[in-house]
């Protein structure tokens, strides 16, 4: 008798889990199903991809110029270099920068921050970067004919007193690393394609 019951009590617990497990796996694919178009509606529209890239015409830009231009609602500052700028950032040995590296994912990462692993492989009197000071966050000045542009040249944070030189190269101040350069390349003498 007790062999009976035994048995009857193995098929309904057998039983039991099984419509267990298949509920349980019904209302986690429906579960799903429901939340897919939350999901799915967070992806950026055409109008966001759109803006994942820029083209920039620098035809206008005349030497010893700067513009900014936004990329990703950040700060690209394009700055056109006379002769002196290009040959101050050349002769800055490498010993003297805070931060080895050049921050450029146009080439090899962990690059040397040479000034001519900042900018262009022909392209050197042009130095396009992410205007961010890479301490907290601040614009740096240095873009407009008035700014302060620092000991070096280049830019000025006045948030927190971080020196760029005229490579974007940290030289003073408590900023940990070089102006970031953004993902870009030259399609035409005079056009680039940020992003």
């Amino acid at each position: 008798m007790s062999d009976s019951i035994t048995d009857d009590n193995d098929d309904d617990v057998s039983r039991r889990d099984v419509i267990l497990i298949t509920a349980g796996s019904f209302a986690a694919v429906g579960g799903a199903a429901a939340l897919w178009p939350l999901v799915d509606q967070m992806n950026p529209d055409a109008s966001a991809e759109a803006l994942a890239s820029i083209e920039v015409d620098l035809a206008p830009v005349e030497e010893g110029q700067a513009i900014t231009v936004m990329w990703r609602g950040k700060p690209i500052f394009i700055r056109h270099r006379t002769e002196k700028e290009i040959e101050e950032a050349k002769e800055v040995p490498l010993s003297e920068l805070p931060d080895p590296e050049a921050r450029n994912p146009n080439i090899d990462e962990g690059a040397p921050a040479t000034d001519a692993n900042r900018t262009a492989e022909g392209k050197e009197p042009w130095l396009i970067m992410i205007g961010i000071c890479t301490h907290l966050g601040c614009i740096p000045k240095g873009q407009a004919p008035g700014d302060n542009k620092g000991e070096y040249g280049g830019w000025f944070c006045p948030c927190h007193g971080s020196q760029y030189d005229t490579a974007g190269r940290i030289r003073k101040g408590p900023a940990p690393e070089n102006l970031w350069i953004p993902p870009y390349e030259f399609t035409s003498d005079t056009n680039i394609k940020i992003g």
